[in-house]
């Protein structure tokens, strides 16, 4: 079946490619607001605490294992957690978000929270999937066999490169547990001046 194309299908694409563009862009500063937002707005207790950590953990956990593994722009990393989902830094990201909502027990943060997903994130991810279709050959085969963000349970084809440490240091995805700690030890104290 051949794809027709429609006057408007090209406009749309592009409208599509330009968020994606502008939402790259805005998603940091975004982030910085939202940060204060959310403790302007967190009501965390201990036990709240307690649950988003465990939750928390195991996303800086998938986020600094995918960091080690990919290498941007010189191959399609596919080994890792790559193997099982194309996605784990947003998947851990995900899983820090949610982390960071049961920590506030805050319905308006979880309401925000899955609006800038769905506005910020979702089209990062399409933007990105598109460049990697146009720049690795073997981009269509992998995303055919590896969910987006639901890990499969097997990994995906062959192990091409192991963690580096080097690569970790590099992305600078020290950071995201450096920012955990500082929004953990705010929500800490929030909870020790309202008793």
């Amino acid at each position: 079946m051949s794809e027709v194309s429609h006057p408007g299908s090209q406009t749309s694409q592009t409208t599509v490619t330009t968020w994606s563009r502008v939402a790259r862009r805005i998603r940091v500063p975004l982030g910085f607001v939202f940060a204060i937002v959310y403790l302007w707005l967190a009501r965390p207790t201990r036990s709240s605490l307690i649950a988003g950590v465990l939750i928390m953990l195991p996303g800086l956990v998938l986020r600094g294992l995918a960091s080690g593994h990919v290498q941007k722009d010189k191959q399609l990393t596919t080994s890792g957690p790559y193997a099982y989902t194309r996605n784990p830094l947003y998947l851990g990201s995900l899983m820090l978000a949610a982390g960071f909502a049961i920590a506030a027990l805050c319905w308006w943060i979880v309401g925000i929270m899955l609006l800038m997903f769905a506005v910020i994130y979702i089209p990062v991810i399409a933007g990105e999937e598109r460049y990697l279709g146009q720049t690795f050959s073997d981009y269509d085969d992998y995303s055919r066999h590896v969910p987006r963000m639901l890990p499969r349970l097997t990994p995906y084809g062959r192990q091409q490169s192991a963690y580096s440490s080097a690569r970790y240091w590099k992305h600078r995805e020290y950071q995201a547990s450096i920012g955990c700690v500082v929004v953990l030890a705010v929500l800490v104290v929030k909870l020790i001046v309202r008793r």
